[in-house]
């Protein structure tokens, strides 16, 4: 089925896309950019899918920033996949740290440590699930797993 195709029938178009970068500060807009003309190209540019998309990048400028920052030393790159399927649209961000962070309480009095916790709180107010995994050269993953919008009752696609 092609691109068109499949969204005339309302739905985006699935896929497994990645993106690697270096583990830089210039990396995370980078990323994040990269991210969201894939999303659009792949037919979530329609306002049902505005809010699912801000999300995605909300997540993808966390998770990536943090491997930038607190992995670059173990790991010169960062790889960011996007999985459009079945219904879901998945994020994973991995790098070579095998450090497995874990979200933080919410604490007025730090400035900073919150991201994990903001990709959990986002990814779980969406409908959508979260984890931390070990990756195969030792390092980690990072992903978040959020339902595509359900089509309105009575709304032809288009």
């Amino acid at each position: 089925m092609t691109a068109a195709s499949e969204v005339a029938r309302g739905g985006p178009v699935e896929g497994v896309w990645r993106f690697t970068v270096p583990a830089e500060q210039a990396s995370v807009p980078r990323t994040r950019h990269a991210v969201r003309d894939r999303l659009l190209a792949q037919g979530m540019a329609e306002i049902r899918y505005q809010e699912l998309v801000d999300d995605l990048l909300l997540i993808v400028s966390e998770l990536v920033g943090n491997a930038v920052t607190h992995a670059a030393e173990l790991s010169p790159e960062v790889t960011t996949e996007l999985a459009v399927r079945g219904g879901w649209v998945r994020v994973s961000v991995e790098d070579g740290d095998p450090y497995r962070p874990k979200a933080l309480a919410a604490d007025t009095g730090r400035t900073g440590g919150r991201g994990l916790l903001l990709v959990k709180s986002v990814t779980l107010q969406a409908g959508g699930v979260c984890d931390v995994e070990q990756a195969g050269q030792g390092g980690k993953v990072i992903w978040a797993s959020l339902p595509l919008p359900r089509e309105e009752p009575g709304r032809r696609p288009g």
